[in-house]
């Protein structure tokens, strides 16, 4: 097999039509209870309990304030993913890129075992996430232990499974500001990327200064942003022009991962209104209009029960069931709605 002709997935390296439709960030096992949020305190007893149908409505406005919701790393969630990815691969999704890194408790062995049962392609990243969820002697480690641990895992397997290797290093998160650590792991990122020449993806902290600083930092330390994705930018640019201006100023892929989150009150930041799909699609138009679609990438960020369809969610399907009819209503072409979820993802994962 032609390695350039490839990506590599936790099942070994695939060739590129393989891929098929591709969700570029999604979760499958991840540990997110170092975000719970308190809920109002009139609302806090029912929302301290397993998820059930009198309480979904409420679950999903406050995700974050229900403990069980958020530790998307137990037998329960892993049944009900089984199950969602056996409805994507239903309704014709072919792979996953799985944005668990380092802090954020992946679960590589797991990713296995789901491509095996389900027959979704599954990418695994390596790097780094954002200082809170660190352990100490990680907090500490340096530029170049940083950059061993992301090219051990690119090249000969990762830490908990050697016979899995990850295919791109994400998610590299960072908060507001950004930390010293999270500044050495950009830059690890980016030596790593510069050797390898292989994709990226980031997690700005939730201000709309953020993902130009991390394109700033990665570049000055040998990063390509051509092969970078800033993400969740559908929850840091509510401003258009804002958004036109940070995909002027950089090259790299510009993705709206957090199709399905519809919520009045958005807990992670209160000051942003968390956009509708509706409006996601407005701005994937005006990126289209500005003659930028071959740099927009979609997904739905899974990383919390609800959302699952076993939980009353719209599950990873979502994209494809649900939203790709509104592009189509909208004016897109089927060689544009390819471009987003085949040409655009596979342009990106090969190296």
């Amino acid at each position: 097999m032609n390695v350039t002709e490839s990506v590599q997935t936790v099942l070994g390296r695939i060739r590129l039509p393989e891929l098929g439709r591709v969700l570029t960030h999604e979760h499958v096992a991840v540990d997110f209870t170092a975000f719970y949020t308190a809920p109002p305190n009139r609302l806090t007893r029912f929302l301290n309990d397993q998820i059930k149908l009198h309480t979904l409505g409420l679950v999903k406005q406050y995700p974050y304030s229900n403990m069980y919701n958020i530790k998307f790393n137990d037998v329960e969630t892993a049944y009900a993913v089984l199950e969602d990815l056996r409805l994507l691969r239903y309704f014709g999704g072919g792979t996953i890129v799985e944005n668990s890194s380092h802090g954020l408790k992946r679960d590589v062995l797991l990713m296995k075992t789901l491509s095996e049962k389900t027959g979704i392609n599954i990418i695994a990243g390596t790097g780094f996430y954002v200082a809170k969820v660190q352990n100490a002697s990680t907090l500490n480690l340096s530029i170049e232990n940083m950059y061993n641990v992301i090219m051990k895992e690119m090249t000969e397997g990762c830490e908990e499974c050697s016979l899995i290797k990850t295919g791109f290093i994400g998610e590299v998160g960072t908060s507001l500001p950004i930390e010293d650590f999270e500044r050495r792991s950009i830059q690890a990122t980016a030596a790593a990327q510069a050797q390898l020449r292989c994709p990226v993806s980031f997690h700005p902290g939730r201000d709309s200064s953020l993902p130009a600083e991390i394109i700033r930092i990665y570049e000055e330390a040998g990063g390509d942003s051509r092969k970078a994705v800033m993400s969740h930018l559908d929850r840091t640019f509510t401003d258009k022009e804002a958004l036109l201006e940070f995909a002027d100023d950089t090259r790299c892929y510009c993705q709206f991962d957090l199709f399905g989150t519809e919520c009045s009150f958005y807990q992670l930041n209160p000051l942003v209104d968390m956009l509708s799909d509706a409006q996601r699609v407005d701005y994937v138009q005006i990126l289209r209009d500005e003659g930028k679609l071959e740099r927009v990438l979609m997904s739905h960020d899974i990383h919390t029960k609800h959302r699952l369809v076993n939980y009353g969610g719209h599950g990873y399907a979502h994209l494809f069931n649900n939203v790709l009819p509104k592009f189509r209503m909208r004016g897109f072409s089927e060689e544009e709605i390819e471009t987003l979820i085949v040409t655009n993802p596979k342009e990106w994962l090969f190296f």
